[in-house]
């Protein structure tokens, strides 16, 4: 499985980003999806996830109610929609699909939200 993330930026805050990842190769193999984020000198921490079929999401409680993700299985795409973003919202934003107990990633895009 590839991915490919694209859609980030700079923003103010409580500014808008659209994330987008590209998923392609065995992709019909996919459990579930998500977005991970790792800001400078920090740990990869996950964000939010989506199940298969998109009927089941999780999100951390830092960005509960801000951020959404879907998924079009029909385009192999998946996507995060985050508003009221936070200077502390600053990462670069990783795609992950699990695919028979092994983890897939993508390369990242930068989120860079300015106070």
């Amino acid at each position: 499985v590839h991915l490919v993330e694209s859609g980030g930026g700079l923003v103010q805050a409580g500014g808008s980003l659209r994330l987008s990842c590209a998923a392609s190769g065995s992709t019909f193999s996919i459990t579930s999806m998500g977005w991970y984020r790792q800001a400078p000198g920090k740990q990869r921490d996950l964000v939010a996830t989506i199940t298969n079929g998109g009927g089941s999401t999780f999100y951390v409680d830092s960005v509960k109610g801000r951020f959404t993700i879907s998924r079009d299985n029909a385009k192999n795409m998946m996507y995060l929609q985050m508003i009221s973003l936070k200077p502390e919202d600053t990462a670069v934003y990783y795609c992950n699909a699990y695919v028979r107990a092994r983890d897939y990633w993508g390369q990242g895009t930068q989120v860079t939200v300015s106070s």
